[in-house]
């Protein structure tokens, strides 16, 4: 009877059809995150060599550098919440397109000062892996969203591995660093195109649909008073009237303002220094690896290039490894994430007091697999707690959250080596405790939570 249903075109071939249309849909952002990924770190390990070639002082170059970071950290939360507001498939294409205005600037970029000039579209605009993790978040059930986010790591990984070897051949041709810029601007275009062609119609978007229907909360008084405005504007023969666009700005300007408090103000802190706090721990290790290496075991630096690598392998894997773990917790985002941090703290402690490299090796074998899932869980359980009605404004504010970790992190790490080489590692496996230890003491909120959640589907 159900072979019969499918041959006619019943319930059971709509069912079909319809997870072949978003099978191709997730194989094309999967696509888009691998190229993405590809292009950036073809560019991004040269630039610092790129911007001292223009004569700029080490300071100078500093600050440069930091640009980017500081303007991620602002725009994170706010390019978020407008992707919620105004549609992922808009917010995408307008990110990929000014991101990849910005690398078309580094790639005739004779002075430091175009140089300062391309980082700011990129600064702003550079969110696009967050805006598809968002759209994947509201594509899927949630029970299957960790696999499929492991999964859009793991593409975005191998281009992160890929991409450096790339352009390491690039710059030794003559104006190598142009070369590599302009193939960045390239496939930026490309990856515009393939959102552009993306079967949006075609794919089930009903729990997009659903997850803005269920957010309930009554507008504020100004974004009433701008809606009724909008109401009154009117406009010719259908067309949108310089004041109704006006308006509709107007809109959307309020609306992600007050998405942004309502996130802010919530009861999710817990969740965001738990964040923090992992990321600055795993930057603290990775801040000085190299460098405590040479001193503590004498290793040469091509030598330490190729653990890195390996490291950076093994988390490629670790999105495959996730499939069998959620089985095996029986879909707990929240005991995966608790003992994931707990085993990151102990590889910490175990790899500050090494004597021997091999002991390294295995620390920095386990620590890719635990800190690349760590990354997906808190991911996963940030969209549990706070609803995929605002999925990107709460992945938005996790990158703003990982960006403050990132300006804090050589800070900290350079204080801590001035004590010794191992201080970096011993102060991130600390903060690490901390984090488990504010998990454990909110248990039994995270597991009722999604455990109700997960019984409803």
């Amino acid at each position: 009877m159900e072979d019969g249903a499918a041959a006619c075109g019943g319930p059971g071939a709509e069912g079909a059809r319809s997870g072949r249309r978003l099978s191709r849909f997730l194989l094309c952002l999967y696509l888009v995150g691998f190229l993405d990924f590809f292009g950036v770190s073809m560019v991004v390990p040269l630039l610092s060599v790129h911007i001292k070639s223009l004569g700029a002082s080490p300071t100078t170059a500093g600050v440069v550098g930091s640009l980017y970071g500081v303007l991620q950290l602002f725009s994170s939360t706010v390019v978020g919440c407008w992707s919620d507001i105004v549609g992922r498939q808009y917010s995408l294409l307008v990110c990929i397109l000014l991101s990849a205005v910005g690398y078309l600037l580094l790639g005739i970029s004779t002075s430091l000062f175009l140089v300062a000039i391309a980082r700011i579209p990129v600064g702003i605009f550079k969110h696009t892996l967050s805006i598809s993790r968002a759209l994947l978040s509201d594509l899927v059930l949630e029970r299957e969203r960790p696999l499929i986010l492991g999964k859009f790591n793991t593409a975005s990984n191998v281009g992160f591995i890929l991409g450096p070897i790339v352009g390491g051949y690039l710059t030794e041709l003559e104006g190598g660093f142009y070369i590599t810029s302009f193939i960045c601007f390239s496939i930026f275009i490309l990856n515009s195109g393939l959102v552009w062609i993306f079967p949006w119609n075609d794919t089930n978007l009903r729990r997009m649909k659903n997850s803005r229907q269920t957010d309930n909360r009554p507008p504020s008084d100004l974004l009433k008073k701008a809606k009724n405005k909008l109401q009154e504007t009117p406009a010719t023969n259908g067309t949108i009237t310089p004041p109704a666009l006006t308006w509709q700005l107007w809109i959307q300007i309020v609306s992600v303002l007050r998405d942004t408090k309502n996130v802010i103000l919530s009861e999710m802190w817990d969740i965001f220094l738990v964040r923090f706090l992992m990321s600055l721990a795993v930057m603290l290790y990775h801040s000085n690896f190299v460098l405590a290496i040479e001193e503590r075991f004498g290793m040469k630096p091509r030598l330490t290039g190729y653990v890195i690598s390996y490291s950076s392998a093994l988390g490629v894997l670790a999105g495959f490894v996730l499939g069998p773990a959620m089985r095996l917790y029986k879909h707990s985002t929240y005991t995966i994430l608790l003992h994931s941090s707990t085993l990151t703290c102990v590889l910490l402690l175990l790899y500050s007091t090494a004597l021997s490299i091999w002991v390294v090796i295995f620390c920095s074998t386990l620590l890719s697999f635990s800190t690349a899932i760590g990354r997906i869980c808190i991911t996963d359980l940030q969209l549990t707690v706070g609803g995929t009605q605002a999925s990107g404004t709460l992945i938005g504010l996790g990158q703003s959250v990982t960006a403050v970790g990132r300006i804090i992190a050589p800070l900290l790490s350079g204080i801590a080596q001035e004590f010794s080489p191992c201080g970096p590692p011993s102060l991130g496996a600390a903060l690490a405790l901390v984090a488990v230890l504010i998990m454990v003491l909110n248990k039994p909120r995270y597991s009722n939570d999604q455990s109700a959640k997960l019984k409803s589907q």
